[in-house]
């Protein structure tokens, strides 16, 4: 496992390809891939860059809207071969999307909609090995956010992933695990092959109903069982990124508080962990 440079760390004003130099100057090992810019960049000029800074490509967001009309997703979708088989080439076959944890739609009837369309998805990224994880959002205050709960539980979004197709399963968030009441078990159960992609960070000791999303903490600063969802991962084999996602605080203030190295033990060593 290798801890990658998230936007989030910046508000998100630090777009590709800035971010690949943000992300070796910081120390990271490795970077998210942004879809719209990086497939703007192109291939070759994206792999010289992850080759010049000597960087991992993590995890590329999903680059369809799939949460509006049929209309707006069938023209997303004519776009997905090609950018399927440039996140294959760059070396970088995972796919990530958050899935809302409401929905002014009926949960069957969004069940369904979503089913269908990401079945559709899964039969091109398949063409190009690609996998994609499913973020499931546990805070209380997205569940309600719309009229009707969506899926929200680690548990029923693996369930969800595995109908959706062989190469769907999870993007599995530290924050979002410990909110939405998840387990170690949970991720002993899910297995190496659905969980697709990792989110680092940690969460204040607050009551449900005021806890906000954009509210993170660094690892280590807070109460989630960060020992054990890094040795859950452990067990089963992960060995890819830990992306550190942490609203509401800048990269100078992070570095403030770590060593300049990212290094691999430095960063277990500020969730109390030894390997």
């Amino acid at each position: 496992m290798y801890a990658a440079y998230n936007r989030q760390l910046t508000a998100g004003r630090v777009q590709w390809p800035e971010a690949a130099q943000l992300a070796a100057s910081a120390g990271f090992p490795g970077v998210d891939v942004y879809s719209g810019t990086a497939l703007q960049a192109g291939l070759d000029k994206s792999l010289q860059l992850l080759a010049h800074y000597k960087l991992r490509p993590a995890a590329m967001d999903f680059p369809i809207e799939f949460r509006q009309d049929e209309a707006t997703f069938q023209k997303g979708l004519r776009t997905l071969p090609e950018a399927a088989s440039f996140a294959a080439a760059l070396g970088c076959p995972r796919m990530t999307m958050h899935v809302p944890a409401s929905s002014d739609t009926p949960k069957p009837e969004q069940r369904r909609i979503y089913l269908d369309r990401f079945r559709a998805c899964a039969e091109v990224l398949a063409r190009s090995n690609v996998r994609i994880g499913f973020e499931f959002l546990g805070p209380l205050h997205l569940r309600k956010a719309r009229r009707y709960e969506f899926i929200w539980r680690m548990d029923e979004m693996l369930g969800f992933a595995e109908e959706c197709g062989p190469n769907f399963g999870l993007l599995l968030d530290s924050w979002h695990w410990h909110h939405a009441g998840a387990t170690v078990e949970d991720i002993l159960a899910a297995g190496k092959e659905r969980i697709v992609h990792v989110h680092l960070n940690d969460a204040a000791d607050q009551p449900a109903e005021e806890v906000r999303d954009n509210e993170r903490l660094l690892p280590g600063e807070g109460v989630i069982d960060l020992k054990g969802f890094l040795h859950a991962l452990r067990k089963i084999g992960y060995e890819d990124a830990l992306s550190v996602e942490v609203y509401g605080r800048g990269l100078k203030e992070m570095l403030r508080k770590m060593p300049r190295s990212w290094a691999w033990n430095r960063l277990l060593a500020s969730c109390a962990m030894q390997v």
